[in-house]
């Protein structure tokens, strides 16, 4: 097998914290409204937006609806529907599904109290979240070895303002907003290896979501699983969903438990070709 010469990064969720991130954020503004939202479990309202979002984004990944290939955009709803090309493509999945759900029974308490400077301030959060423990140092340890690219869902204003703010060091930032398309869409990883003129093989994608890591997997490139808290969870039994690797009967090539570990692997894999 060939080298990797290009690890190309999940973000949300793999590289970022997203989830803790936004329930401090929302908790620390439910504290304004005082009793109005007392025991409002914020994890879950989190956890509902995320899924809406994934849901839309999968709509439009797989062509089953057109919609805004910014995902600033796509977490709140634009209530007047866009009626040129280039509204459509500045539109976000994330914004648009944060008013609906908003909107919906369960959340309509919250809704109503929050006015659109609120809305905004919430959903700018995703420009600003940690990373995980082991993400900054990791990437400037993996960089020594091969390429380093995020390749994430997220509109590339969103990936610039989470580079700088969780000093994520990045040899290219790639968003499927340069690719027409949201993954797990085979162009977003294809185009993603064309330009850093590679062959699918001789990159792997790293992600704590196993239909990412497929999606890769299905044009050709090694994939890495990431195990991250809270993140591919069973909404059936509420535990993490089972993955393998493929000398463990599984479709995964590499699983680490952080970035660090990965550089062992990278170094061992590399050494080996």
């Amino acid at each position: 097998m060939a080298p990797i010469e290009a690890l190309l990064f999940d973000v949300f969720g793999t590289v970022v914290d997203w989830r803790g991130h936004i329930v401090a954020k929302l908790e620390a503004q439910a504290a304004r409204y005082g009793e109005e939202l007392a025991g409002t479990d914020w994890g879950k309202f989190t956890q509902d937006w995320w899924s809406a979002g994934l849901k839309e984004i999968g709509r439009i990944a797989t062509g089953a609806s057109q919609g805004p290939l910014n995902s600033d955009v796509l977490h709140r709803l634009v209530r007047d529907p866009p009626t040129t090309a280039m509204q459509r493509r500045n539109q976000s999945p994330l914004s648009k599904v944060l008013d609906e759900v908003l909107d919906s029974p369960e959340w309509s308490h919250v809704g109503r109290l929050w006015d659109e400077t609120v809305r905004q301030s919430i959903n700018f959060s995703m420009h600003q979240l940690n990373g995980w423990p082991d993400a900054a140092d990791g990437l400037h340890e993996l960089r020594k070895h091969t390429i380093v690219a995020s390749l994430s869902n997220g509109n590339v204003r969103m990936l610039l303002d989470l580079s700088k703010f969780a000093g994520l060091p990045w040899d290219m930032i790639f968003s499927t907003e340069f690719f027409d398309t949201f993954k797990p869409n085979p162009k977003a990883y294809l185009d993603a290896a064309r330009h850093l003129s590679l062959d699918p093989e001789r990159c792997a994608l790293v992600s704590a979501h196993i239909q990412d890591v497929r999606g890769a997997a299905n044009v050709g490139m090694r994939t890495v699983y990431v195990r991250r808290p809270g993140e591919d969870i069973d909404e059936s039994t509420g535990q993490h969903v089972e993955v393998h690797s493929k000398e463990n009967g599984g479709d995964v090539d590499y699983m680490v438990g952080s970035f660090l570990e990965l550089v062992d692997v990278i170094k061992r894999v590399n050494a080996a070709e």
